[in-house]
C-alpha cells in the first residue's frame, strides 16, 4: 500500500473517531442509558397443582389440609389434585406420575425425605416448581424446593414441653404413631428440651387404634410416675384419654392437632391443651404461592420456611377455635 493511501486511511479514521466522540458528548446519546426489565411471559391456561402428602386414609388432620388446598384452588382459579399415601415408596410414585403428566406445580409433605429425594429432584430438573409442607423442613431447600410451609416441629415440641413444665408435671410420655416420620421424632426431642423432667417415647401404630390404646394403657399402668402424656395426633389423643381412664392413671393428656373430639375433650378437661399447627394454611398457602410464582415470579419466605404454628389451644381459647374445627378449617 502507498504512503498516500495510508495517510488517507488515517485521515478517515481520525474523522470517524472525532464524530464518535462528538456523538458521545452531545445530544440524546449523552443521557444515561436505562434498560427496562424484561416482561414476564404471560401464562396461558389454568394452573394445575398436584398436592401429594403422606396422610393416611380417613385422617382428620389431612382432610383439613385437603380442604385448604381445594379452597385455594376455587378462590384462585387453580386446578388442584390431592392424593396421598402413607408408604414413602408409593408417595414417590405419585410424585413421579404427576411429573410425567406435566403438572404445573407440586406440593409435597416429606415425612421420609430421603425416600422422596430422587422424585422431588427430578421434578425440579423438569422445571416444575415444588413447595414442601408439614415435614422435612431441613431438607426442603437442598432438594430444590421454592420454600417450606409448616410448623417447625422442634419449636412446637419445646412449647408443649414447656407448657407441661409450667403445669407442674414431672414425667412425660411422648407417643409416636408413625415409624420413620422425622417430624414426630423432632417433636419429642423438642419436648425433651422444653420439659424439666424425664421424657420417654412410646411407638404405636395409628392404623391400629385398638393396639395403640392398649400400648398406652400398658405404659401408664406399668409406670405410675408418668403424669403427662403427649400424643402427636388428635385421633391418638382420644385413645390416650380412654387408656388413662381405664386404669385410673393420674396422667393428663395434651396433643398435637385439633379435631372435634379434642375440642370436646379440652372443654371437658380430659385434654389439657392442643398444639395447633393450623394445617389448613399448609394446604391453602402453597397453592397461592405457586400461583404467584407462575403469574408474577414471586418467591415467598426469603429462603426461610413460612411457619403456620405452633398455636396452643386450651380452655381459654377453645370456644373460639372450635367453631372453625366444626367447619373443617382448623
Amino acid at each position: 500500500m502507498s504512503h498516500r493511501w495510508k495517510r488517507a486511511g488515517r485521515s478517515v479514521a481520525s474523522l470517524l473517531a472525532a464524530g464518535l466522540l462528538l456523538t458521545a458528548c452531545t445530544g440524546p446519546a449523552a443521557e444515561p442509558k436505562t434498560t427496562a426489565p424484561a416482561a414476564a411471559p404471560t401464562p396461558s391456561g389454568p394452573l394445575k397443582v398436584s398436592v401429594i402428602t403422606h396422610g393416611t386414609a380417613g385422617d382428620a388432620f389431612w382432610n383439613v389440609v385437603k380442604n385448604g388446598a381445594e379452597q385455594a384452588g376455587k378462590d384462585l382459579g387453580v386446578q388442584v389434585e390431592y392424593t396421598s399415601d402413607g408408604d414413602p415408596g408409593a408417595q414417590a410414585k405419585l410424585i413421579d406420575n404427576a411429573v410425567a403428566q406435566q403438572t404445573g406445580g407440586l406440593v409435597v409433605s416429606m415425612a421420609n425425605p430421603e425416600a422422596l429425594r430422587p422424585s422431588i429432584e427430578a421434578a425440579v430438573r423438569a422445571g416444575i416448581p415444588v413447595i414442601t409442607i408439614n415435614s422435612g423442613e431441613d431438607k426442603s431447600a437442598a432438594y430444590g424446593a421454592l420454600t417450606h410451609v409448616g410448623q417447625n416441629e422442634s419449636i412446637a415440641g419445646q412449647e408443649a414441653g414447656k407448657k407441661f413444665k409450667d403445669l407442674g408435671k414431672h414425667k412425660l410420655l411422648c407417643v409416636i404413631h408413625e415409624a420413620g416420620n422425622v417430624g414426630q421424632a423432632q417433636r419429642c426431642d423438642g419436648a425433651k428440651t422444653g420439659f424439666a423432667g424425664t421424657v420417654q417415647t412410646l411407638q404405636v401404630d395409628i392404623s391400629n387404634p385398638t393396639d395403640a390404646e392398649s400400648r398406652i394403657r400398658g405404659a401408664v399402668q406399668t409406670d405410675s410416675s408418668i403424669d403427662a402424656v403427649l400424643t402427636l395426633n388428635s385421633q391418638v389423643a382420644a385413645r390416650a384419654v380412654s387408656a388413662i381412664k381405664a386404669v385410673n392413671s393420674k396422667a393428663q393428656v395434651a396433643t398435637f392437632d385439633l379435631n372435634s373430639d379434642v375440642v370436646a375433650a379440652i372443654k371437658a378437661g380430659d385434654v389439657l391443651f392442643a398444639v395447633d399447627q393450623q394445617q389448613y394454611e399448609q394446604g391453602y398457602l402453597p397453592v397461592q404461592f405457586l400461583k404467584l410464582y407462575r403469574d408474577n415470579a414471586n418467591v415467598v419466605g426469603g429462603g426461610k420456611p413460612v411457619l403456620t404454628g405452633p398455636d396452643l389451644v386450651d380452655k381459654s381459647t377453645v370456644d373460639k377455635v372450635g367453631q372453625y374445627v366444626q367447619r373443617g378449617t382448623r
